[in-house]
């Protein structure tokens, strides 16, 4: 094990994130709040840990798939420790425990929160709150990447290790030109959005806090009642298209941009993606028409943003959905496990495993019909090989596992089953809120010290896509070489 490494890309990330509170700092001095110095301590600490890191002599700069895990694992752990320096810091959540969830929940973009009265807290805290869902969002580890070639390490191991997806594949030869493309890609599309909310009537702070909450696929916003708070149709409309958006695989922005367009209106995961939001919000809108909104259009504005909303794990609500038919939540929380495309910033199952399980599923149905045929499993034109196709069934298989643990888990708070389910697929999934207990206007500062610290790791697990947070639980990954 090359120890050396790890600790020095431990270093850089680190380093990253003392430069990541610079903007909250700049806000906390100009708002003149309370909250400066917090974030002052902060960068110091960073520095202080990250330094001595970053500058330690190495006998290799090789990152094996072993060093990788490693990396991306205490990566995701450290920063989020680190992050939760200025929430405590500052008084704003006195509990380090709270804390640490509430960073969790914001590096992963899942969107769960403990704090009950968001209005009151230091506009710099807000909006370092906040911006945890974009740095995040793409991942903090392929952000590295991009820098990792300047100390002469290369990176496309970690890249396969923390990038959301069964397959990590790089748009360009070189690593940290993909990294690059795919942050290009994420900032121009924060920035449009940005640009779009404030033509709604926000101003630059908050389309930027509301911005990095969609884009990253988040969900925290500056108000106890979320976007509900701000009572405008075009704010809905313009956050609900640019979720959906930010749960495309930001690959095909790249396409896009080089006007591959047959790649892009042929992708199946897409197509699936679509298909699945779009029925969901015909099922819905006809489900509740005429039950709890004054008209169509009222009904269709409101379901399209929760579907939006939860298909793309970003969490933020209108309205209070827990108050919506059986029938509608049903198709809800089946969205909690469904997620957006690989290569998003969404979280969950993802769409592209369902689209190969179906397919595995079309094969047996075949092999039943004739059963020397040798049947394939194909997508986009191309087959998948058997490690690959074992690698996604493994997943859903063991994602399966961890929300029925999950749930059992928690189901020792004493709280009912659909509590219990749903604050498991919302933490797993990356989402945020989910119903009862949980549910749209509710909080996770009810539960108990345990059960914060293991939502924080279902929403470590959901990030991390499992197998790499996994694995350094087994005794062999200690024991053999990668």
């Amino acid at each position: 094990m090359n120890f050396g490494i790890i600790i020095k890309v431990l270093g850089s990330l680190l380093l990253f994130k003392a430069v990541a509170l610079l903007p909250s700092l700049g806000i906390s001095i100009y708002m003149g709040e309370s909250d400066t110095s917090a974030f002052l301590h902060s960068i110091l600490l960073l520095l202080a840990f990250g330094v001595p890191m970053f500058k330690r002599k190495v006998s290799s700069r090789r990152i094996r798939p072993k060093e990788a895990l490693m990396i991306v694992s205490f990566g995701w752990i450290l920063a989020s420790v680190f992050g939760a320096l200025p929430f405590v810091l500052s008084g704003s959540i006195p509990s380090f425990i709270d804390a640490f969830f509430e960073t969790v929940s914001g590096l992963t973009t899942t969107g769960a929160t403990i704090i009950d009265n968001i209005e009151v807290l230091p506009k710099g805290i807000l909006f370092w709150r906040s911006f945890t869902h974009w740095i995040g969002g793409m991942g903090i580890l392929v952000l590295t990447v991009a820098i990792l070639p300047m100390i002469g390490v290369g990176g496309f191991q970690i890249f396969k290790a923390e990038s959301p997806g069964p397959i990590s594949d790089k748009l360009v030869p070189r690593i940290k030109d993909t990294a690059k493309i795919l942050y290009t890609a994420y900032l121009a599309i924060t920035i449009l959005e940005v640009v779009f909310l404030m033509f709604g009537g926000l101003n630059l702070y908050e389309a930027l806090i509301h911005t990095f909450g969609t884009v990253g696929t988040g969900g925290f916003s500056t108000k106890n009642n979320s976007i509900a708070a701000f009572n405008s149709s075009y704010i809905e409309t313009v956050i609900a298209i640019f979720m959906i958006a930010s749960g495309v695989n930001f690959a095909l922005y790249y396409d896009a941009y080089k006007r591959r367009w047959r790649d892009i209106f042929s992708n199946s995961e897409l197509k699936l993606y679509l298909t699945i939001v779009a029925a969901s919000i015909i099922f819905i809108t006809l489900n509740l028409n005429g039950r709890l909104y004054s008209s169509l259009m009222e009904t269709f504005r409101h379901v399209l943003f929760q579907v939006g909303s939860i298909i793309t794990t970003t969490g933020y609500s209108t309205v209070d959905y827990d108050q919506w038919t059986t029938f509608s939540k049903a198709i809800l929380f089946i969205l909690m496990f469904v997620g957006g495309c690989a290569g998003s910033t969404a979280g969950a199952i993802k769409n592209i495993r369902l689209l190969v399980l179906f397919k595995m599923i079309k094969r047996e149905f075949g092999k039943i019909m004739h059963p020397r045929a040798v049947i394939p499993v194909n997508i986009q034109g191309k087959t998948l090989s058997g490690d690959v196709v074992a690698n996604i069934t493994s997943f859903f298989f063991l994602y399966v596992l961890v929300f029925i643990v999950g749930t059992l888990l928690i189901s020792l708070e004493g709280i009912g089953l659909v509590s219990a389910a749903s604050s498991v697929a919302a933490t797993l999934g990356n989402i945020g809120p989910g119903f009862d207990f949980v549910g749209p206007t509710r909080t996770y500062s009810l539960f108990s010290v345990p059960s914060k610290l293991l939502l924080s790791l279902l929403m470590l697990l959901g990030r991390l896509e499992l197998f790499s947070l996994l694995i350094l639980m087994t005794p062999n990954f200690w024991r053999q070489e990668m």
